[in-house]
Protein backbone atom coordinates (compact mmCIF):
# COMPACT_ATOMS: atom_id res chain seq x y z
CA UNK A 1 0.00 0.00 0.00
CA UNK A 2 1.44 3.62 -0.97
CA UNK A 3 2.65 5.55 1.93
CA UNK A 4 0.00 8.18 1.35
CA UNK A 5 -3.10 5.48 1.10
CA UNK A 6 -1.59 3.84 4.27
CA UNK A 7 -1.78 6.98 6.06
CA UNK A 8 -5.00 7.95 4.97
CA UNK A 9 -6.03 4.73 5.66
CA UNK A 10 -4.93 4.96 9.57
CA UNK A 11 -6.29 8.14 10.07
CA UNK A 12 -10.01 7.55 8.70
CA UNK A 13 -9.88 3.94 11.00
CA UNK A 14 -8.56 6.49 13.91
CA UNK A 15 -11.46 8.48 13.24
CA UNK A 16 -14.17 5.51 13.35
CA UNK A 17 -12.88 3.79 16.67
CA UNK A 18 -12.98 7.70 18.22
CA UNK A 19 -16.46 7.56 17.12
CA UNK A 20 -17.15 4.23 18.24
CA UNK A 21 -15.38 4.93 21.45
CA UNK A 22 -17.27 8.14 22.39
CA UNK A 23 -20.61 6.76 21.22
CA UNK A 24 -19.98 3.65 23.69
CA UNK A 25 -19.85 6.13 26.65
CA UNK A 26 -22.70 7.67 25.95
CA UNK A 27 -25.40 6.02 28.95
CA UNK A 28 -28.85 6.03 27.51
CA UNK A 29 -31.73 6.15 29.69
CA UNK A 30 -35.36 5.70 29.41
CA UNK A 31 -38.24 6.75 31.55
CA UNK A 32 -41.90 8.32 31.57
CA UNK A 33 -43.21 11.38 31.27
CA UNK A 34 -43.40 14.22 34.08
CA UNK A 35 -41.35 14.01 37.05
CA UNK A 36 -39.49 11.24 36.29
CA UNK A 37 -38.21 12.40 33.29
CA UNK A 38 -37.95 16.11 33.95
CA UNK A 39 -35.28 15.52 37.09
CA UNK A 40 -33.36 13.17 34.84
CA UNK A 41 -32.77 15.40 32.25
CA UNK A 42 -31.63 18.07 34.80
CA UNK A 43 -29.23 15.23 36.57
CA UNK A 44 -28.07 14.55 32.52
CA UNK A 45 -27.15 18.45 32.42
CA UNK A 46 -24.93 18.18 35.96
CA UNK A 47 -23.57 14.87 34.71
CA UNK A 48 -22.00 16.47 31.30
CA UNK A 49 -20.64 19.35 33.28
CA UNK A 50 -18.40 15.98 34.98
CA UNK A 51 -17.69 14.56 31.78
CA UNK A 52 -20.25 11.90 31.11
CA UNK A 53 -22.72 12.43 28.08
CA UNK A 54 -25.99 11.24 28.57
CA UNK A 55 -29.08 10.18 26.26
CA UNK A 56 -32.83 10.70 27.93
CA UNK A 57 -35.77 8.76 26.20
CA UNK A 58 -39.10 9.29 27.20
CA UNK A 59 -42.01 6.61 26.58
CA UNK A 60 -44.95 6.82 27.00
CA UNK A 61 -45.73 3.76 28.68
CA UNK A 62 -44.89 1.00 31.25
CA UNK A 63 -43.61 -1.65 28.97
CA UNK A 64 -41.25 -0.43 26.55
CA UNK A 65 -39.05 0.56 28.69
CA UNK A 66 -38.00 -2.72 30.22
CA UNK A 67 -38.52 -4.40 26.48
CA UNK A 68 -36.13 -1.79 25.58
CA UNK A 69 -33.63 -2.40 28.40
CA UNK A 70 -33.66 -6.09 27.43
CA UNK A 71 -32.79 -5.32 23.77
CA UNK A 72 -29.75 -3.30 24.70
CA UNK A 73 -31.18 0.07 23.47
CA UNK A 74 -30.80 1.11 27.10
CA UNK A 75 -27.99 1.24 29.67
CA UNK A 76 -30.87 2.31 32.23
CA UNK A 77 -34.71 2.84 32.79
CA UNK A 78 -36.32 4.69 35.63
CA UNK A 79 -40.00 4.07 35.62
CA UNK A 80 -41.11 1.59 37.91
CA UNK A 81 -41.06 0.69 41.58
CA UNK A 82 -39.39 -2.89 42.89
CA UNK A 83 -43.08 -4.41 43.32
CA UNK A 84 -43.12 -4.03 39.04
CA UNK A 85 -40.01 -5.28 38.33
CA UNK A 86 -41.01 -8.05 40.54
CA UNK A 87 -43.51 -8.76 38.64
CA UNK A 88 -41.97 -7.74 35.34
CA UNK A 89 -39.17 -10.27 35.92
CA UNK A 90 -40.98 -13.20 36.77
CA UNK A 91 -43.31 -12.68 34.00
CA UNK A 92 -40.87 -12.01 31.55
CA UNK A 93 -37.62 -13.78 32.59
CA UNK A 94 -35.43 -10.52 32.46
CA UNK A 95 -31.79 -10.55 33.83
CA UNK A 96 -32.68 -7.04 35.43
CA UNK A 97 -30.86 -5.98 38.92
CA UNK A 98 -31.74 -2.74 40.82
CA UNK A 99 -28.98 -0.30 40.46
CA UNK A 100 -29.91 2.41 42.76
CA UNK A 101 -33.05 4.13 44.16
CA UNK A 102 -34.98 7.27 43.11
CA UNK A 103 -38.04 9.18 44.10
CA UNK A 104 -40.91 7.68 46.38
CA UNK A 105 -44.25 8.69 44.20
CA UNK A 106 -46.60 8.49 47.30
CA UNK A 107 -50.36 7.54 45.98
CA UNK A 108 -53.28 9.32 46.55
CA UNK A 109 -57.40 8.94 46.33
CA UNK A 110 -58.78 11.86 44.08
CA UNK A 111 -61.93 12.70 43.41
CA UNK A 112 -63.85 15.91 41.68
CA UNK A 113 -66.72 15.40 42.93
CA UNK A 114 -66.42 14.94 46.79
CA UNK A 115 -64.53 16.92 49.06
CA UNK A 116 -64.75 14.50 51.95
CA UNK A 117 -64.50 10.76 52.07
CA UNK A 118 -67.09 10.42 54.03
CA UNK A 119 -69.33 12.42 51.58
CA UNK A 120 -68.85 9.31 49.20
CA UNK A 121 -72.41 6.92 48.84
CA UNK A 122 -73.29 4.05 48.27
CA UNK A 123 -72.62 2.27 44.83
CA UNK A 124 -70.15 4.58 43.89
CA UNK A 125 -67.58 4.46 41.51
CA UNK A 126 -64.09 3.90 42.10
CA UNK A 127 -60.81 3.72 39.74
CA UNK A 128 -58.17 1.14 40.66
CA UNK A 129 -55.07 0.52 38.61
CA UNK A 130 -55.66 -2.69 36.05
CA UNK A 131 -51.93 -3.89 36.41
CA UNK A 132 -51.37 -6.45 39.30
CA UNK A 133 -49.04 -4.64 41.55
CA UNK A 134 -50.19 -0.80 41.65
CA UNK A 135 -53.81 -2.19 41.96
CA UNK A 136 -52.81 -3.63 45.17
CA UNK A 137 -51.23 -0.63 46.38
CA UNK A 138 -54.64 1.19 45.12
CA UNK A 139 -56.85 -1.12 47.30
CA UNK A 140 -54.39 -0.75 50.40
CA UNK A 141 -55.13 2.51 50.14
CA UNK A 142 -58.83 1.93 50.19
CA UNK A 143 -58.45 -0.26 53.08
CA UNK A 144 -56.29 2.40 54.87
CA UNK A 145 -59.13 4.79 54.46
CA UNK A 146 -62.19 2.54 55.70
CA UNK A 147 -63.55 2.05 52.86
CA UNK A 148 -63.18 -1.61 52.02
CA UNK A 149 -61.35 -5.20 54.24
CA UNK A 150 -59.24 -6.79 52.47
CA UNK A 151 -58.66 -10.52 53.17
CA UNK A 152 -56.17 -11.13 56.20
CA UNK A 153 -52.25 -11.05 55.10
CA UNK A 154 -52.79 -10.39 51.11
CA UNK A 155 -51.03 -6.95 51.31
CA UNK A 156 -49.41 -5.39 48.22
CA UNK A 157 -50.98 -8.24 45.97
CA UNK A 158 -54.49 -7.68 46.43
CA UNK A 159 -57.00 -7.81 43.40
CA UNK A 160 -60.30 -6.77 43.21
CA UNK A 161 -60.78 -10.78 44.14
CA UNK A 162 -59.51 -9.78 47.72
CA UNK A 163 -62.32 -7.68 49.13
CA UNK A 164 -64.32 -9.00 51.92
CA UNK A 165 -66.13 -6.39 52.94
CA UNK A 166 -67.64 -3.49 50.77
CA UNK A 167 -69.99 -2.06 53.16
CA UNK A 168 -70.83 1.21 50.95
CA UNK A 169 -71.25 -1.20 47.64
CA UNK A 170 -68.52 0.11 45.53
CA UNK A 171 -68.37 -0.28 42.39
CA UNK A 172 -64.53 -0.66 40.97
CA UNK A 173 -63.14 0.34 37.77
CA UNK A 174 -59.62 -1.22 36.02
CA UNK A 175 -57.90 1.64 34.04
CA UNK A 176 -54.14 1.46 32.56
CA UNK A 177 -52.49 3.44 35.49
CA UNK A 178 -51.30 6.36 33.11
CA UNK A 179 -54.80 6.99 32.38
CA UNK A 180 -56.28 7.31 35.57
CA UNK A 181 -55.73 11.11 35.56
CA UNK A 182 -58.27 11.66 32.42
CA UNK A 183 -60.72 9.19 34.67
CA UNK A 184 -61.36 11.44 37.24
CA UNK A 185 -64.30 13.52 35.87
CA UNK A 186 -66.24 10.03 34.92
CA UNK A 187 -65.59 8.30 38.50
CA UNK A 188 -66.35 9.27 42.26
CA UNK A 189 -62.98 8.45 43.49
CA UNK A 190 -60.05 7.24 42.07
CA UNK A 191 -56.15 6.28 42.98
CA UNK A 192 -53.23 8.06 41.45
CA UNK A 193 -50.07 9.62 41.40
CA UNK A 194 -50.37 13.38 42.26
CA UNK A 195 -46.99 13.38 39.84
CA UNK A 196 -49.28 12.49 36.87
CA UNK A 197 -51.41 15.34 38.10
CA UNK A 198 -48.62 17.93 38.11
CA UNK A 199 -47.76 16.79 34.64
CA UNK A 200 -51.09 17.11 33.38
CA UNK A 201 -51.40 20.81 34.31
CA UNK A 202 -53.76 20.06 37.51
CA UNK A 203 -51.54 20.25 40.33
CA UNK A 204 -54.42 22.22 42.69
CA UNK A 205 -56.08 17.96 42.06
CA UNK A 206 -52.31 16.76 43.23
CA UNK A 207 -52.59 18.60 45.87
CA UNK A 208 -55.86 17.90 47.47
CA UNK A 209 -56.09 14.31 47.88
CA UNK A 210 -58.67 12.69 50.30
CA UNK A 211 -56.49 10.29 51.19
CA UNK A 212 -52.30 9.63 50.50
CA UNK A 213 -49.99 6.77 51.19
CA UNK A 214 -46.26 7.13 53.56
CA UNK A 215 -43.21 6.76 53.45
CA UNK A 216 -44.53 2.78 54.83
CA UNK A 217 -44.46 2.23 51.08
CA UNK A 218 -40.45 2.11 50.22
CA UNK A 219 -41.27 -0.55 48.27
CA UNK A 220 -42.81 1.38 45.65
CA UNK A 221 -40.24 3.62 44.96
CA UNK A 222 -38.93 4.20 42.09
CA UNK A 223 -35.54 2.05 40.84
CA UNK A 224 -32.99 2.89 38.31
CA UNK A 225 -32.59 -0.89 36.61
CA UNK A 226 -30.02 -2.08 34.71
CA UNK A 227 -29.36 -5.06 33.32
CA UNK A 228 -27.53 -7.65 35.93
CA UNK A 229 -24.41 -7.79 33.98
CA UNK A 230 -23.82 -4.06 33.72
CA UNK A 231 -25.59 -2.88 36.80
CA UNK A 232 -21.91 -2.22 38.64
CA UNK A 233 -20.94 0.10 35.05
CA UNK A 234 -19.19 2.85 36.38
CA UNK A 235 -21.02 5.20 34.38
CA UNK A 236 -24.25 3.86 35.84
CA UNK A 237 -23.39 4.60 39.56
CA UNK A 238 -21.71 7.87 39.15
CA UNK A 239 -25.20 8.83 37.39
CA UNK A 240 -27.54 8.06 40.15
CA UNK A 241 -24.80 9.31 43.00
CA UNK A 242 -25.24 12.65 40.58
CA UNK A 243 -29.05 12.36 40.68
CA UNK A 244 -29.08 11.66 44.53
CA UNK A 245 -26.77 14.56 45.25
CA UNK A 246 -26.92 17.13 42.93
CA UNK A 247 -28.68 20.02 44.44
CA UNK A 248 -30.54 21.15 41.11
CA UNK A 249 -31.68 17.51 41.07
CA UNK A 250 -33.86 17.86 44.63
CA UNK A 251 -34.77 21.53 43.43
CA UNK A 252 -36.04 20.16 40.45
CA UNK A 253 -37.90 17.27 42.07
CA UNK A 254 -39.50 19.27 44.66
CA UNK A 255 -40.87 21.72 42.30
CA UNK A 256 -42.12 19.11 39.68
CA UNK A 257 -44.21 18.14 43.70
CA UNK A 258 -45.09 21.42 43.86
CA UNK A 259 -43.18 22.04 47.16
CA UNK A 260 -45.30 19.82 48.83
CA UNK A 261 -43.52 17.19 50.76
CA UNK A 262 -46.84 15.34 51.41
CA UNK A 263 -46.39 13.88 47.62
CA UNK A 264 -42.78 12.53 47.68
CA UNK A 265 -40.01 11.05 49.45
CA UNK A 266 -36.23 11.03 48.99
CA UNK A 267 -35.81 7.08 49.18
CA UNK A 268 -32.18 6.56 49.49
CA UNK A 269 -32.54 9.30 52.48
CA UNK A 270 -35.16 6.24 54.44
CA UNK A 271 -33.73 2.85 53.04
Amino acid sequence: MHAKTLSRFILAASISLSFTLLHAQVLTIGTTPGVLNDSVEVAAREAKKQGLEVRVVEMTDWTTPNVALQSGDLDLNYFQHSAFLENAIRDRGYKFAKAGYGVLPNIGLFSSHIKTLSDLKDGATVAVANDPVNQGRGLLLVERAGLIKLKPGIGSKATLADIVSNPKKLQFKEIEGPQLVRALDDVDLAQGYPAHFVAAGRPDIAKSGLQYSTVDDLQYAIVFVARADKVNDPRIQKFIKIYQESPAVLAKIDALYVNDKRLYSLAWQKK
